[in-house]
């Protein structure tokens, strides 16, 4: 056996690894997965599917407009030649595509909690209703084999995180989960540039659809140029592909900038968020409770434009997801 044979054995002895690896991480979850019937249909005959998270249901926006948001993501979801797949935990069950009233349930309940990885086992243990945010979404996606999942904006490294060490799960799910996450950048209110520093430590390709520079959320433009750049999905879904065929264990970051017609400028938004971390500290407000404090300020400040433009973006996001997912289903 020559050398080129030799790499080509141990690539696809590596990459058969890691697909049973999935494939047993799957099984072993499959009794704690409840599938929503058109979400099980499409996954079983290989169509393309994107996940969508929860927090912003439950923890995002008041009812009845949260249910309202949902339905009509999802619908963008179907325009675009993808399945939706709401992910939650109710009463401990991994849920993979929500019913309507399973919705209504998520919207309404008060009881309902905004869960990330670490919370996980605790809210399936004790059979309790979860809001998923990126991180627990991703890994509950990958679970349910699932490639591409839409959000807002992810999560990163806090500002101030040299003292605080206050970092999103969202980067280390990032990290290990087979999952490509299309978002409008990184949350505004974090240090931009130190997480683009720790996803390229940690090997989590950072790549902008249709822009050169790395957009912040609310805005096209962070003042960071992005590391990497695609500009169409039919390029992203080749990203993707040619990642996992690579054996690159991981995900992926697609940052999709908002929309022209929605976006707040960069330094009109530095002002509100400065402001808002201003009221936050001086209510001693700590770890999980930041990030909702913080965009809820800033709603408020914005006079509800931020809400606005955040329902926008996210739109944008299920639409760009959609062609992702659909292009990489082709692909096979």
């Amino acid at each position: 056996m020559n050398q080129s044979q030799n790499a080509q054995t141990q690539t696809d002895q590596a990459q058969t690894h890691q697909a049973q690896t999935r494939q047993a991480q799957t099984h072993q979850a499959r009794h704690l997965l409840d599938f929503q019937p058109e979400v099980a249909a499409a996954l079983a005959e290989g169509r393309p599917v994107v996940a969508l998270e929860s927090t912003i249901i439950s923890h995002g926006m008041p009812y009845p407009q949260n249910v309202e948001m949902a339905r009509g993501v999802e619908q963008i979801v179907r325009d675009n030649g993808a399945v939706p797949a709401t992910i939650a935990v109710l009463g401990g069950r991994l849920k993979v595509g929500l019913s309507a009233d399973e919705l209504e349930l998520l919207a309404t309940d008060k009881g309902v909690q905004k869960i990330s990885t670490r919370d996980l086992p605790v809210t399936v243990g004790l059979r309790q209703h979860g809001a998923t945010t990126v991180a627990s979404t991703m890994r509950i996606a990958a679970l349910a084999g699932i490639r591409v999942f839409a959000t807002g904006g992810t999560g990163g490294v806090h500002r101030g995180a040299g003292e605080t060490m206050d970092i999103s799960a969202d980067l280390l799910e990032l990290a290990r989960t087979d999952v490509c996450v299309v978002s409008a950048g990184v949350k505004s209110i974090l240090d931009i540039g130190l997480t683009l520093e720790v996803l390229e430590t940690q090997g989590v390709p950072a790549i902008t659809l249709g822009a050169d520079e790395f957009p912040a959320f609310y805005s096209r433009r962070s003042g960071f140029r992005s590391p990497l750049t695609v500009q169409t999905p039919a390029e992203a879904a080749r990203v993707l592909k040619a990642k996992w065929d690579l054996g690159l264990a991981g995900g992926v970051l697609l940052a999709n900038p908002v929309p022209e017609s929605a976006e707040i400028p960069a330094g009109e938004m530095e002002t509100h968020i400065t402001r808002a971390l201003g009221d936050m500290d001086a209510l001693g407000l700590t770890g999980k409770d930041t990030t909702p404090y913080l965009l809820g300020r800033i709603v408020e400040l914005t006079g509800g434009r931020s809400l606005e433009t955040n329902i926008a973006l996210v739109r944008h996001n299920a639409a760009a997801a959609a062609q992702v997912a659909a292009e990489y289903a082709r692909l096979g």
